[in-house]
């Protein structure tokens, strides 16, 4: 069976490498360079989406944590558990009896894939642990576990594994547009597979609709913005943005400082960079959670990415982070999904192309 894979962020590598692994002659087509968009622009987390808890995406969030544990196995060398602190402040945010219940959730999710036990740190404790963390009003902080990863390297591993499978990987090759009969057309012209699987991320749908192929699922695709400062992390900070529900984290990242992220609406004709609005935001999210204010000098660089998410909620970060599989005749359509869970993904995928006659 050949099948033809679109897209080469983590999601199109490990859909094609599952199919490969199923005895299927498989062909990943990228537009650029595989793990060159999206995929490398991520906030370098293997995590099972704590967050995800308060939308009762309890599948997913118990998918993402097994599937953490699988990324450690295989690749060690790029990617290991983190421990992260989460502060409590006197009548700033969510209480702590509801970070208690979430992170005991998370650990049960986890079941034998969980890292370490989470902790309740005294204030001292604490400041002990991040020296930097504002002490005004601080009561103390949770340290759990997740996962750190460098998302671009881990990636090519990823792509290294499929092509040892036998994929064979094309880039710099736009598909145009596809048929539900299996037809397909790229720059280097028009191919036919027994099926084709659409995981282009952002770009799924916008395919989609160049083919003139209606489908159910529909994308938000949201910006996350990030700063590189040039400053030793200490500890990784994950905490909540004052005077909103979400949360953002301080993370240590090759001898530096990471900053993120945003959730800002995004046109695929619009650049994919940090605006200045964010930068502000984020520096400003930093100096609430630090002592030492960020000086504008010490960002090194700044990097975004677009998250393609289902469409199920007008603000995007109150937006599902599941993710669906919608087949057309021979076309398969992946809408959605998180860098953690692409294998799995991509078995779903597989299942669903071998029931393709």
């Amino acid at each position: 069976m050949r099948v033809a894979v679109i897209g080469g962020g983590i999601n199109g590598v490990m859909a094609a490498w599952e199919l490969a692994r199923g005895g299927r002659q498989v062909t990943l087509f990228e537009r650029g360079e595989v793990m060159g968009e999206t995929s490398s622009a991520s906030t370098k987390l293997l995590h099972g989406g704590l967050r995800y808890l308060e939308h009762g995406s309890f599948w997913l969030v118990r998918e993402a944590l097994r599937e953490r544990s699988w990324w450690f196995s295989q690749a060690p060398h790029l990617c290991h558990p983190l421990r992260i602190l989460l502060p409590h402040y006197e009548g700033v945010g969510r209480p702590r009896w509801m970070l208690g219940v979430g992170l005991w959730l998370y650990r049960i999710l986890a079941g034998a894939a969980n890292i370490a036990p989470h902790q309740w740190l005294g204030r001292e404790q604490a400041l002990e642990a991040s020296p930097d963390l504002r002490p005004e009003g601080l009561l103390g902080a949770y340290a759990f576990w997740d996962g750190q990863m460098d998302d671009h390297k881990l990636g090519l591993w990823a792509a290294g594994q499929a092509r040892a499978a036998g994929v064979e990987i094309r880039e710099h090759t736009a598909v145009r547009s596809v048929s539900l009969d299996g037809d397909l057309i790229a720059d280097t012209g028009p191919k036919h597979f027994d099926a084709i699987v659409n995981v282009a991320g952002p770009w799924a749908r916008k395919l989609l609709d160049a083919s003139e192929i209606p489908a159910r699922h529909y994308l938000d695709l949201v910006r996350g913005s990030h700063l590189v400062v040039d400053r030793v992390c200490p500890a990784a900070i994950l905490a909540e943005v004052r005077a909103s529900r979400r949360i953002a984290f301080i993370l240590p990242y090759l001898g530096k400082t990471l900053v993120g992220t945003t959730e800002e609406r995004q046109t695929l004709e619009e650049p994919i960079a940090c605006s200045e609005r964010e930068r502000d935001y984020l520096i400003r999210f930093h100096d609430s959670v630090m002592s030492t204010p960020l000086e504008p000098g010490e960002i090194c660089s700044t990097f975004a990415g677009v998250r393609p998410l289902l469409r199920t909620a007008d603000d995007p970060g109150k937006a599902s982070r599941e993710y669906a599989i919608e087949r057309q005749g021979r076309l398969v359509t992946v809408f959605g999904g998180k860098w953690t869970t692409a294998r799995s993904l991509g078995q779903k995928v597989a299942g669903v192309v071998a029931k393709i006659a």
